[in-house]
């Protein structure tokens, strides 16, 4: 067993805190075992893909590398909730995929909230991608941003609406600020405000079996 491996970084011209976590979990070939035999059902909510429950066990595993992440690059010493977490895989093609899907999004406006992806797929490629909104220059979405950067989307998607694809890079309203890339076993955590979206290269395995596809996991914490 590989210690976790550490690494912070400051993204975009907002300086907001990721952290990238290689060994993250010290049996990460056990977890894809997990997953193999798992009940995959739709995912709720904007997520092109499938879900599974994880083994109950997950957490205690992890605890000692998220303890270090959440102490030392996002600066909490308190509690921390436990608001959702599954084994995900991407499945939805590019011509399915629903306007919002299409863009880069916040999962909430509550600064307190962290995001968790932790990869699983055997293949290293794609990622996850941070982004700045051209037309208002937003990277963070908060209280007070979020009508102001509605608004702005909503009228660019009314007049020309993003072509039915995974964003793959800068655009013409979106600039990529930061890619986190793909690794086996390596986790990524970072605030559920920042505009990100998941990358998911044109050739990517769409299929919903684990051994094949996108196979990650998924969590969302908050922090007391």
């Amino acid at each position: 067993m590989t210690a976790p491996d550490i690494v912070a970084r400051r993204i975009g011209v907002e300086r907001q805190p990721i952290a990238i976590v290689d060994h993250f979990h010290p049996d990460p070939d056990g977890l894809r075992d997990f997953a193999h035999a798992a009940y995959f059902e739709p995912a709720r909510r904007q997520y092109p893909g499938v879900r599974a429950d994880l083994p109950e066990t997950y957490f205690h595993a992890i605890r000692p590398a998220l303890t270090n992440v959440l102490t030392h690059v996002f600066d909490h010493r308190g509690g921390v909730s436990l608001l959702d977490a599954s084994f995900s895989v991407v499945t939805a093609p590019p011509a399915t995929l629903n306007i919002e899907q299409r863009l880069p999004h916040f999962d909430a406006i509550d600064p307190a909230r962290i995001a968790l992806v932790h990869y699983l797929g055997t293949e290293d490629r794609g990622g996850t991608a941070f982004y700045r909104h051209r037309g208002t220059g937003f990277e963070t979405i908060d209280a007070g941003r979020v009508s102001a950067y509605l608004d702005a989307v909503n009228g660019e998607v009314a007049t020309a609406p993003p072509p039915p694809a995974y964003i793959d890079g800068s655009t013409d309203r979106f600039e990529q600020v930061s890619m986190v890339d793909s690794r086996y076993n390596r986790a990524v955590l970072y605030r559920s405000a920042l505009l990100h979206s998941g990358a998911i290269p044109p050739d990517t395995v769409l299929s919903a079996d684990p051994a094949q596809g996108r196979l990650t996991v998924t969590a969302f914490l908050l922090l007391a």
